[in-house]
């Protein structure tokens, strides 16, 4: 849990804006349902995030895969172009979904 002010201290001194800026965010993040108020300590709101990283890694896969229609082979196809991604990682993966699936083959199959 954190307020406002820690928000704000937290943020290295190079980057550090105004308190109402951090405010402002905090307000937006609530509203979008990223964020929750926890307590309340004197004047300050402590406030906690209101989904955990897995959910949030869930929903920016979503939103990106929309960028290209849905299509995962779209999305592949654009980080092999743009050379974000190699032939090499993408044989990477593809080795390691196999080995996961049979992993769980494996795993879910009942022996007489």
């Amino acid at each position: 849990m954190s307020s406002v002010r820690e928000i704000l201290d937290s943020l290295p001194e190079e980057e550090r804006v105004a308190y109402t800026t951090v405010q402002t965010l905090v307000y937006r993040l609530e509203q979008k349902g990223a964020l929750r108020k926890k307590k309340k300590i004197g004047n300050a709101q402590l406030l906690e995030p209101a989904i955990d990283q897995s959910q949030y890694r869930s929903g920016l896969v979503r939103d990106l895969l929309d960028l290209f229609g849905g299509s995962p082979r779209m999305l592949v196809s654009n980080l092999l172009e743009t050379n974000t991604i190699t032939l090499r990682d993408l044989k990477a993966l593809q080795d390691a979904a196999s080995s996961s699936r049979s992993r769980r083959d494996q795993g879910g199959k009942r022996h007489a």
